[in-house]
C-alpha cells in the first residue's frame, strides 16, 4: 500500500511541479512514442506481477510437502517477497498514472521527469525480479539444509560462550522465600521468541531482585500461563517494562532458540523417510547439518542459565537446553522413523561415533546412550544377519565408504 500511494503521489504532483517551475524540461520523444512506451510498461507489469507471483506461491506450496511448513513460511516471509510486490506495484501504477500527462491540454509536451522515473522504476523492478528468482531458488532442498544450518551456527556462535568458560547455573542453596510479583500471559497462544537479557539483569540490579524466567525461550504460552516471576521483598516492577523484555510472536524464531534450527532439520529428514516421500538421501543431507550443529554445541558452555549483574549478585534465572536434550531432539525420531532404512542408521552411528571421537570427554556419555539406543535400533528392526551387519557399520555418506572401526 506505501508503494502503490507513494506512485500514485508522485505521479500526481511531479509533473505538475515540472510543468510549473521547469517548462523547458521536456522530453524529446514524440506523444505517441510516449503513450507506447508508458502503455507498454503498464500492462507488462501487470501481467509480469501476476505471473511471477503465482508461480512463487505454488512454488511454495510445492516445497511445503517437501520441507515443514514452518520453514517454508519462514522463506515465504522474506521481505523480499513485499518489496517485490511493491515495486511492481508501484511501477505499473505510476506508468498507468503519467499517461495523464503525456499530450496535456493538446501541449504536444512529455514531461522528461516522469521518462526518467518510470525508467529508473523499470531498472528496479528488474532487480527485485532477480532477487526474487533467487529466494525461490533457495527452496531447492540443499540450499535450504544449507540455510536452516546457517541460522543455527549462528546463534550458537552469539549464545553460548566456549566450553572452557565456567557454568553459569543457579547455586544449590538459592532461596526463593516470596514471590513479590507474577507476571501473567493474556491472549491467544503465542511463543517465547526471545527474551532481553542484559535489560532483565539490568531491571533487575536496580530493584534489587531475582527475575525467574517461568517460560523457556520457544515455550508456547497459553492465556494465564505463568511467563515472569520476582523474588525478593522489593515491591512490584513496572508490569509493562517487564513484559517488553520478553518477546513473544505467532512463530518461533531462530534469535535465541539453536533448537528450532535442529527441530527443522529434523522435520526435513522425518519428512523424507515418510512412506509418501521415501527419500533417506535427503534425511542424510539433513543429518549432514546436524552433526555440524551438534559438534558446535558440544564445544560450547550450554549450562548458561544463571546471570549476574557487575557486582557478582544473582539476578536473572531461565532455562536453556542442556547437551542431552539437543541430542534427544536430534537422534530420536530421525532413529524410529528411519530404523528400517540401513543408509539413515549407517548415517547416524556415522555422525556419534565421530562426536564421541572430536567431542570434550564431558559430552561423551551421552553419546555413548545414544549410540546404544542406535545399535538396539538395528537390531530389533533388521534380522538377516548380514542386513544387521550392514546397518551397524559407520557410513558418513549412508551408502557410501564404510569406516568400520577395528576391534581390540
Amino acid at each position: 500500500m506505501c508503494y502503490a500511494l507513494g506512485a500514485v503521489l508522485v505521479a500526481a504532483s511531479l509533473p505538475r511541479l515540472s510543468f510549473i517551475f521547469m517548462p523547458w524540461f521536456v522530453s524529446t520523444i514524440s506523444v505517441n512514442s510516449a503513450i507506447g512506451i508508458y502503455s507498454s510498461i503498464a500492462s507488462g507489469m501487470l501481467a509480469l506481477t501476476g505471473i511471477v507471483f503465482s508461480l512463487t506461491f505454488v512454488m511454495v506450496q510445492f516445497s511445503a510437502t517437501a520441507y515443514s511448513p514452518r520453514l517454508v513460511l519462514w522463506i515465504a516471509s522474506d521481505p523480499v517477497m513485499s518489496h517485490a510486490i511493491g515495486v511492481f506495484t508501484a511501477t505499473f501504477l505510476y506508468a498507468l498514472a503519467s499517461l495523464a500527462w503525456v499530450d496535456r491540454a493538446g501541449s504536444g509536451r512529455v514531461p522528461l521527469l516522469g521518462i526518467i522515473i518510470v525508467d529508473g522504476l523499470l531498472i528496479v523492478s528488474i532487480l527485485m525480479f532477480i532477487s526474487l528468482i533467487q529466494r525461490v531458488g533457495m527452496l531447492q532442498v540443499t540450499r535450504m539444509l544449507i540455510f536452516t544450518g546457517d541460522q543455527g551456527r549462528r546463534v550458537i556462535e552469539s549464545l553460548y560462550p566456549p566450553i572452557d568458560a565456567p557454568p553459569t547455573l543457579a547455586p544449590p542453596e538459592i532461596s526463593k522465600t516470596k514471590a513479590a510479583q507474577r507476571i501473567f500471559h493474556h491472549g491467544r497462544p503465542q511463543f517465547v521468541r526471545a527474551i532481553d537479557i542484559p535489560g532483565l539483569v539490568e531491571l533487575a540490579s536496580r530493584h534489587g531482585c531475582l527475575i525467574e524466567l517461568t517460560a523457556a525461550v520457544s515455550d508456547a504460552v497459553l492465556d494465564t500461563t505463568p511467563v515472569l516471576t520476582v523474588w525478593g521483598e522489593t515491591g512490584p516492577l513496572p508490569e509493562e517494562q517487564l513484559r517488553d523484555l520478553v518477546d513473544l510472536g505467532n512463530e518461533r524464531t531462530f534469535e535465541q532458540d539453536p533448537k528450532y534450527a535442529i527441530r527443522l532439520l529434523v522435520d526435513i529428514a522425518i519428512k523424507a523417510l515418510s512412506a509418501a516421500i521415501n527419500d533417506p538421501t535427503t534425511a542424510v543431507q539433513a543429518l549432514d547439518q546436524i552433526e555440524d550443529l551438534l559438534i558446535r554445541l558440544g564445544r560450547r558452555r550450554l549450562e548458561i542459565g544463571a546471570f549476574r549483574d557487575t557486582a557478582g549478585n544473582l539476578r536473572l534465572l531461565a532455562d536453556f537446553p542442556a547437551w542431552e536434550d539437543f541430542l534427544r531432539l536430534a537422534f530420536d525420531e530421525i532413529r524410529y522413523c528411519g530404523a528400517s532404512s540401513v543408509q539413515v542408521m549407517r548415517r547416524l552411528r556415522a555422525v556419534v561415533l565421530e562426536m564421541i571421537s572430536v567431542l570434550p570427554e564431558e559430552r561423551r556419555s551421552a553419546l555413548q546412550y545414544w549410540e546404544e539406543r542406535i545399535q538396539a535400533s538395528v537390531d530389533r528392526t533388521f534380522k538377516d544377519p548380514e542386513d544387521r551387519l550392514d546397518a551397524s557399520t559407520a557410513d558418513r555418506q549412508g551408502l557410501g565408504t564404510s569406516r568400520r572401526r577395528a576391534t581390540h
